[in-house]
């Protein structure tokens, strides 16, 4: 676990790819952000639908870029992208030396993802990377709405906690995370909306 003083302003990188259909490669989208405030950067790299790949893309995206070291966190959106191409978080943190937090608005079911996966080749490489993921917490980091889900690699629940409440704007969803949904969507489809 990696223990540091979080500042309003930390730097974030948040994570998402875009829309996916056919066997067209999928942009992943990275953002970097001071806080939830001052936008630093985007990265850019592209991913297989239903592929083993978004690990070993995300790791070299990130190695490659001239904010690997000012960066303190990466903030993902779930761990699926590109339907099923999994992200496997542990690595992620082991290989870049960053914590790791998965944020996602619904509780992700895990009986459900499980029978999906068995329709894919190398699915039991798959739900053990999701199983290696670590547990899932519910947060509320706005008063009055309905919990997000976290799971964090390389910090505990309380830390990742205050990360979401300093990234996060108007949405409990942390706006690097959000501008990444809305980049890689535009890439995708040409133009975004506001919500992610």
């Amino acid at each position: 676990m990696r223990h540091f003083h979080i500042k309003p302003e930390i730097r974030v990188l948040g994570v998402d790819d875009g829309p996916h259909s056919g066997s067209h490669p999928v942009p992943l989208v990275g953002v970097v952000f001071r806080g939830n405030r001052w936008f630093e950067g985007i990265l850019k790299t592209e991913i297989t639908k239903d592929g083993m790949d978004v690990t070993d893309k995300l790791i070299e995206m990130v190695k490659t870029s001239r904010q690997l070291g000012q960066l303190r966190i990466i903030i993902t959106d779930g761990i699926t992208f590109a339907g099923f191409n999994v992200l496997d978080i542990r690595r992620v943190f082991n290989e870049l030396g960053l914590p790791v937090i998965a944020v996602s608005r619904t509780k992700p079911n895990m009986r459900d993802i499980k029978k999906a996966l068995k329709n894919l080749p190398d699915w039991p490489r798959r739900w053990d990377i999701i199983r290696r993921s670590g547990k899932v917490y519910a947060l509320r980091p706005l008063r009055g709405t309905r919990p997000i889900y976290v799971q964090p690699m390389g910090i505990d629940r309380k830390t990742a906690k205050q990360i979401v409440e300093h990234t996060r704007g108007r949405s409990s969803i942390p706006e690097p995370v959000r501008v990444a949904h809305m980049v890689a969507t535009a890439i995708v489809r040409g133009e975004s909306h506001g919500g992610a």
